[in-house]
């Protein structure tokens, strides 16, 4: 409470003697000097640092040991812009899933942030971190163990600056800052999250379409032809060709159900459900998208009027539209990093493309993409060559038999491995061998 009286103060101080800022701000739709101090206050109330960016991912503010100060990407020769990249992602997560979301930075260490709304949607943030949520000796053996021995003692050292928290704590610390965030936008602004048109603009394109309806003889039958079109601009990232097509099946549906509410609820619903199949066929998460569209449907069976139900349909179409194109770039930079992390510690295991695509939550085809797409390497040549990395440390031990270290590392089959390993290096183990005891200059 003590965090929430100081920001409390601080807040009501700034609208009364600043009432106009946040208007007279180029290019910006939300009071800086406030989003400093909110993360100012809560950094000095946590002992967490905390930074304030744009959504871009442009750093504005930041206070205590954050994510601006933090050494440990750079002492891994990590490059900073995996980090935004990570940070732009949890925002769209945050927006998705209430305000507040917790994530892992490339080099494993924890955050959590919450968007700062403006007038027209999300327009910076506020995240927390780093810091752990295991010892930092588990920390170490477990995302260290691939780093050379002095640039692991490097990092080991940093760590002295990264507090460690339990689970509990940490969910305490997110709903704190989402709530003080929350403080700053004043609340109901967060409700215009996604909301890209206005009630009387889309009522206004309903209308007009009807009146076109109204003109033919026979009663039209249901454009099917149309909803092809309008599922097919959302995979294309068409943003305005789907309003306007939903908008223009919204209006058969109203003219042909004679606007009875109960069963225009009903058709509504169904095209909701073809659209969020749409939206997870163009790449968004599957398990966010049916838990959006899950409470979408509670959200229009409860609507009372047409009018009600029809913005909340045009808003469920942002949100899903949103999650495949507004960070396309980076979206998936958690889940490539889940995956990398698995596979650089069960490298030995079986492990296999549908089992790291259940893990997190996409569809194996589309993993397979994403993982060419941001790596450069198809999944296999990914495993492959992180298995040969592994491999090629153990052939220097000569008391291991090349049998056993294609079988430390993940192969069952020795001439497979012998295989894999001479198409990654150049030459076979046992070449490889002989060349790392004679000291000869080597490279792959």
């Amino acid at each position: 409470m003590y965090f929430f009286a100081c920001f409390g103060i601080i807040l009501l101080k700034r609208m009364l003697v600043q009432k106009g800022l946040h208007r007279n701000m180029k290019k910006e739709d939300f009071n800086l000097t406030l989003a400093k101090e909110c993360a100012q206050a809560f950094a000095g109330a946590t002992d967490l640092g905390c930074i304030v960016s744009d959504k871009e991912g442009n750093q504005l503010a930041d206070y205590g040991y954050s994510c601006a100060g933090c050494r440990i990407c750079r002492l891994a020769n990590q490059s900073h812009a995996q980090c935004v990249d990570a940070q732009n992602y949890s925002m769209a997560e945050a927006e998705r899933f209430g305000g507040k979301y917790i994530y892992y930075c490339p080099m494993g260490l924890t955050c959590f942030i919450s968007p700062i709304v403006g007038d027209v949607g999300s327009c910076a943030r506020i995240t927390a971190g780093p810091f752990l949520m295991v010892e930092k000796d588990d920390y170490a053996d477990c995302e260290l163990v691939a780093f050379p021995p002095e640039i692991r003692e490097k990092i080991t050292d940093e760590l002295r600056w990264v507090p460690v928290l339990t689970t509990s704590k940490v969910n305490h610390l997110s709903t704190l800052l989402f709530m003080a965030v929350g403080f700053m936008n004043k609340v109901s602004a967060s409700n215009r999250l996604l909301e890209t048109q206005s009630a009387d603009a889309i009522q206004g394109q309903i209308s007009s379409y009807i009146l076109q309806l109204k003109q033919e003889v026979l009663p039209p039958p249901y454009p099917l032809a149309t909803e092809k079109l309008f599922l097919k601009s959302i995979l294309q990232s068409d943003k305005a060709a789907a309003q306007k097509l939903l908008n223009e099946l919204l209006g058969h549906i109203l003219f042909s159900s004679g606007r009875d509410l109960e069963q225009v609820k009903s058709r509504v619903c169904e095209l909701l459900s073809l659209t969020g199949r749409a939206a997870i066929d163009a790449g968004a998460d599957a398990g966010a998208t049916l838990q959006l569209c899950h409470q979408n449907r509670i959200q229009i069976s409860t609507a009372r009027s047409i009018d009600e139900m029809c913005l909340f349909l045009t808003e469920s179409v942002n949100h899903l539209m949103d999650s495949i194109f507004q960070y396309s770039d980076v979206r998936h930079a958690h889940a490539l990093h889940l995956c990398m992390q698995y596979i650089e510690v069960h490298y030995y295991e079986k492990v296999t493309l549908n089992q790291l695509a259940e893990m997190v939550y996409l569809s194996p085809s589309y993993l397979s993409r994403i993982f060419t797409r941001e790596t450069g390497n198809s999944f296999n040549d990914y495993l492959n060559a992180v298995r040969i990395n592994k491999a090629k440390s153990l052939l220097k031990y000569n008391d291991l038999r090349v049998a056993d270290v294609a079988n430390a590392v993940g192969f069952d089959d020795q001439s497979y491995f012998t295989k894999v390993f001479r198409r990654i290096t150049g030459v076979t183990p046992v070449k490889y061998r002989l060349l790392a005891h004679a000291d000869t200059p080597y490279s792959t």
